[in-house]
């Protein structure tokens, strides 16, 4: 049983905070903003290569930097965030106990240990094998130990994660079904698992095969199992980041979602079919069968894309409903103009919305139609939908809870408040136009891998369009916009956890954030309506122009 003095009560939500829990979320969110800030760095000198005007970095070190910024961004920085997060949704949210903290301790550091060695495996120049590191191509075997024991390490802190709900409920530290962000948290959890296994599957004899124990690894086998762990990686990014939008929705405005069955639904469609989005990888692929890729991309995935389209409706409404009720009554969008923009918790929240709906989410049902596939699949359209969902969405989303986090957990109040209110607006700026000039320059054919679209050093000569290179020029100056709102985080961050005043009963707004989960009352949301009949038209339009553009270039005989 728990002690009373392993506990502290916020002033700001009344919720009793276990100081175990609140160490170990400290702990994995300094850990995750020093990953971002190596991964930014990395990434900034990839879209400056691909900048035919600067074109910064010989070729291995392009393909070095490559590697090093797809896993530090896709795979460090945000599980290491995420894992702060189950902390957060299960021992603080549920005013519990967390359970073997000694575990998630031990987890912590294994998760650090390999994401060390990660970078020092790449950074040694042997194993430049980009993120996915296809067989045939081969690192170093403390590569892929690397990556193994930072999975054990994120597989222990979903058990740990898991192990606190058990307490909670066994302890009755909370009343009624667990809170909505908590069960995203869940869902979150739950797709861990099964990613985190699919990548022991296949990562643990690829590094005996590096070390010679092991004679032969088949290609299509490990592209098919590598990417059910490195597809749903980022849906385990797409269960916390819709997770962290109703918390701040909850925190910030005391937003209630439109319907609990519905958006708890919703998440048990992830859970269901969220990772047959994993198909979209291997369409091209001749080995495998017409029949899987035909029922991964026009059957079943539609269920995983509806459960994203429930959210993007029911948060929005939600924040509606309560800006309706706070008084903001006038006309379609009074509620939205009212909103706290200054905030930058909220605008990074509905930012994050904004651009995963419109970038990612449209962006993504196109890459999972088997025939358009064909076209943009090994082109920086990928990589620009890999922006538009994981920067423009996750990233965001978790960077404005962070502005909530620190005065919760870190118990400091922000610095430079100006450059935080900023940051977000910045940020999004740049992470949208790397999305959209990157899919601009795949949609005209522009390879994703190849580290000179002019091919100078190419003993056949090939031009792209003049248009490919314009967007690439503006894919650098996006880059450097994106890194800007980077830097500003990072220094708003590292600024209040070192330099912060520290929060008092008085210092902060108090909210009860238990009891903003539940369902709205019945409250109409016009303008919520309007959003989503505009992003349908504008998803039907862009689905129409690219069966257009497929047409003229593969036309029927």
């Amino acid at each position: 049983m728990a002690t009373a003095t392993q506990f502290r009560t916020c002033p700001t939500t009344g919720l009793r905070i276990d100081l175990k829990a609140e160490n170990l979320i400290k702990a994995n969110a300094v850990a995750a903003v020093i990953f971002l800030a190596v991964g930014g760095l990395f990434g900034l000198g990839v879209a400056l290569t691909r900048w035919p005007a600067v074109h910064l970095l010989p070729a291995d070190w392009f393909y070095l930097a490559l590697t090093a910024h797809g896993l530090d961004v896709l795979i460090v920085w945000i599980i290491f965030f995420e894992i702060a997060i189950l902390y957060f949704a299960s021992a603080v949210l549920l005013n519990s106990r967390l359970a073997a903290p000694r575990w998630a301790w031990g987890g912590f550091a294994l998760m650090l240990i390999g994401a060390i060695i990660v970078n020092i495996a790449v950074l040694q120049g042997q194993s430049t094998v980009m993120f996915t590191s296809y067989a045939p191509m081969m690192a170093k075997p403390h590569f892929y130990l690397g990556i193994i024991l930072f999975a054990v390490g994120a597989l222990i802190g979903c058990f740990v994660f898991f192990g606190t709900l058990v307490i909670a409920r066994e302890e009755r530290t909370y009343q009624g079904s667990i809170p909505l962000v908590t069960f995203g948290a869940v869902t979150a959890a739950i797709i861990a698992v099964f990613t985190i296994a699919s990548g022991a599957i296949i990562l643990i004899p690829t590094m005996l095969w590096s070390m010679g124990l092991v004679s032969h690894i088949d290609s299509l086998m490990y592209r098919t199992v590598w990417w059910a762990m490195g597809h749903s990686s980022q849906q385990i990014n797409v269960s916390a980041q819709v997770a962290v939008w109703y918390g701040i929705a909850a925190i910030v405005l005391g937003a209630r979602t439109l319907s609990e069955k519905v958006s708890r639904g919703a998440f048990l469609l992830y859970i269901l079919f969220l990772q047959l989005a994993s198909a979209h990888h291997l369409l091209v692929d001749p080995g495998i069968s017409s029949e899987w890729k035909v029922f991964n991309t026009s059957y079943a995935i539609y269920l995983a894309v509806l459960g994203s389209m429930i959210h993007g409706m029911t948060v929005p409404g939600s924040i509606e409903a309560a800006q309706r009720a706070h008084g903001y009554t006038q006309g379609l969008f009074g509620w939205l103009r009212k909103a706290p923009w200054g905030n930058p918790a909220f605008s990074g929240m509905f930012m994050s919305i904004v651009l995963f709906g419109f970038l990612g989410g449209i962006s993504g049902v196109v890459m999972g139609t088997e025939q358009l596939n064909i076209i943009m699949h090994n082109t920086l359209y990928a990589p620009g939908h890999f922006h538009g969902t994981v920067v423009a969405g996750t990233t965001l989303a978790f960077m404005a809870i962070t502005y909530l986090v620190i005065p919760l957990i870190f118990r400091r109040e922000l610095v430079m408040k100006k450059i935080a209110q900023w940051q977000p607006y910045i940020f999004a700026l740049g992470v949208s136009g790397i999305s959209l000039f990157m899919m601009g320059a795949g949609t005209l054919g522009v390879s994703r891998r190849h580290w000179d679209i002019t091919f100078a050093d190419a003993p056949l000569k090939f031009d792209y369009p003049e248009a490919a290179f314009l967007m690439m020029g503006l894919n650098g100056l996006s880059a450097i916009l994106a890194a800007l709102g980077g830097i500003m985080y990072i220094a708003v961050v590292v600024g209040s956890v070192l330099f912060g005043k520290p929060t008092t009963d008085t210092s902060l707004p108090k909210l009860n954030v238990i009891s903003s989960y539940g369902s709205a009352d019945s409250i109409k949301v016009p303008g919520t309506y309007v959003l989503v009949a505009v992003f349908f038209v504008s998803f039907v339009l862009y689905y129409f122009i690219n069966w257009k553009y497929l047409s003229e270039i593969w036309p029927l005989r």
